[in-house]
């Protein structure tokens, strides 16, 4: 019955798991009780606090400069490596005179225009003095760059804390997933062991035997109407249904509803009417007076009309709640008696006794668990397996809910 869901970090595989038994606390050998889709929630929790330790990191180290003066020295930096690369071949050796003057030129402005006073201001002027000889090599354009190196370094802690920020944002995204994941895992499991503590030999047929009545006698009333009565009056029948909440038909197309009432093909009924959109319109139009229209209206609806049964007029095994059967049979009670016979009508009311039942809810509770649990299940809860599994569940649901809602979250 549980499903096992699954996310992206469905695949993060040992380490996951690895993850999962080092903050459990439980012996090295002792087997997982959750599958193992679900033993990744401590090292995505490990995750999202490493990650936002990083980006916490990352806004000081922009912080302690400020961001408009780190951008400064990155367009700096950016102006300086754009020199270098652009003058390498030309203004080395024995290259272009004139290309070596420009770069000396520009790259001492590039310096000057820096100022003095920007962090980082004393690695530009030593990647100038590198550059700044009779003759240059290639040599001493990489010894410019490297002489870059702290500002660059400074430079790159905007880039940085934008990754951190995003790295943020996808461990926040994982760890959610995760929750949500073990959220409904929890919600099947919470369900397998309350089924699996119904009573499985309460006498479930005192429920059954007078819903299963009412079922079988108002299917037969449904289909001798929907056989023998005007398709117009049966989906008048179905319109009037529709607006009330325990009955769950479908309202009728309001166009094929307009049409059948103001052109009710001389009463036919809904087999005939279903068996009149197969005929051509040379043989429908002894048995209609506008074949055309007729098809228009019918035969795009064709697919509601053959599904019309008395489905939503019958009570649901295992029964609902006791009280929603109480508002049910109400509303039954009122909608048979418009096209079932007094008997059928009997049946519905004697819902109400069903649902005043002293003993309902155990008995519905043991319907609900000899319908929906497996022997397999079953064993599960008998043998403590499932309620181990909700336990480690929730405590992992607990470790990614105190991870997502850290105090810088």
């Amino acid at each position: 019955m549980a499903r096992d869901t699954a996310s992206d970090h469905d695949r993060t595989g040992a380490a996951g798991e690895s993850g999962a038994s080092g903050a459990s606390g439980t012996a090295a050998d002792a087997p997982d009780p959750l599958p193992d889709a679900d033993r990744d929630a401590d090292a995505i929790a490990a995750d999202l606090r490493e990650a936002r330790r990083r980006r916490d990191d990352a806004t000081a180290a922009v912080e302690e400069h400020g961001e408009s003066t780190l951008a400064t020295v990155r367009d700096a930096v950016e102006r300086a490596d754009r020199l270098l690369d652009r003058y390498v071949d030309s203004a080395t050796g024995t290259g272009d005179f004139q290309a070596y003057v420009e770069f000396q030129g520009e790259f001492a402005a590039a310096v000057d225009d820096l100022g003095e006073d920007v962090p980082g201001y004393d690695a530009f002027e030593r990647a100038n003095e590198a550059v700044d000889g009779r003759r240059l090599s290639e040599s001493d354009f990489e010894r410019a760059r490297e002489a870059l190196a702290p500002a660059r370094d400074l430079a790159d802690r905007l880039a940085e804390r934008e990754d951190a920020e995003a790295a943020l944002h996808d461990a926040e995204r994982d760890a959610q997933r995760r929750l949500d994941a073990l959220e409904e895992r929890i919600t099947d499991l919470e369900r397998l062991v309350e089924l699996g503590e119904a009573d499985l030999t309460a006498p479930t047929e005192e429920l059954r035997d007078p819903i299963a009545a009412y079922n079988d006698a108002v299917r037969d009333a449904f289909a001798e109407f929907r056989r023998e009565e005007p398709a117009c009056d049966v989906l008048a029948f179905v319109a009037e249904a529709a607006e009330t909440p325990f009955v769950g038909y479908a309202a009728p197309p309001p166009e094929l509803l307009a049409f059948l009432n103001a052109s009710p093909a001389d009463g036919a009924p809904l087999p005939d009417l279903l068996e009149y959109a197969d005929y051509s319109a040379s043989k429908l139009d002894h048995y209609v007076d506008d074949p055309g229209t007729f098809t228009a209206q019918v035969r795009p609806h064709r697919t509601y009309l053959e599904r019309l049964s008395a489905a939503p007029l019958t009570v649901d095994w295992p029964p609902p709640a006791a009280e929603t059967l109480r508002f049910k049979r109400e509303e039954l009670v009122s909608a048979v008696a418009k096209f079932a016979p007094e008997d059928v009508v009997a049946r519905a009311r004697e819902l109400r006794e069903a649902a005043d039942h002293p003993e309902y809810e155990r008995l519905r509770r043991a319907a609900e668990a000899a319908a929906e649990l497996s022997d397999a299940e079953a064993e599960r809860v008998a043998s403590g397996e499932a309620a181990a599994e909700l336990a480690e569940a929730r405590r992992r649901r607990k470790t990614l809910a105190d991870a997502l809602d850290g105090p810088e979250r």
